[in-house]
């Protein structure tokens, strides 16, 4: 049973920079992709962004794509959203997810079988 933790959340303002944090609470293989997603209040969740543990295929939300990079660190077990020029819009808590095999595609929140509890991203305008 993979338990994740996410941590890097926080206020900021916009144009500003968050790098949040995923680690995994044991060894994740080479077929295990990662994703983070957002919920914002009254809304869905919805993916950010993937990445296939072997850094083979990352993927990402049209909305974050150029601001928004997903990356992994083998040593420490921990995956790692950095988040540049940041929107109020980007506010939601974030949540790091995992599966244990796939393509790094996988966008849909059902598809991924283990998750942090979440870190509050507050942008302000």
């Amino acid at each position: 049973q993979v338990q994740l933790v996410e941590s890097g959340g926080g206020l900021v303002q916009a144009g500003g920079s968050l790098r949040l944090s995923c680690t995994a609470s044991e060894r994740t293989y080479n077929t295990y992709v990662m994703g983070w997603f957002r919920q914002a209040p009254g809304k869905e969740r919805e993916f950010v962004a993937g990445i296939r543990w072997s850094g083979s295929s990352t993927n990402y939300a049209d909305s974050v794509k150029g601001r928004f990079t997903i990356s992994r660190d083998f040593a420490k077990n921990t995956v790692y959203l950095q988040m540049n020029s940041l929107k109020p819009e980007d506010t939601a808590v974030y949540y790091c997810a995992a599966r244990s095999f796939g393509s790094g595609y996988e966008t849909k929140s059902y598809e991924y079988g283990y998750w942090g509890q979440g870190t509050q991203v507050t942008v302000s305008s």
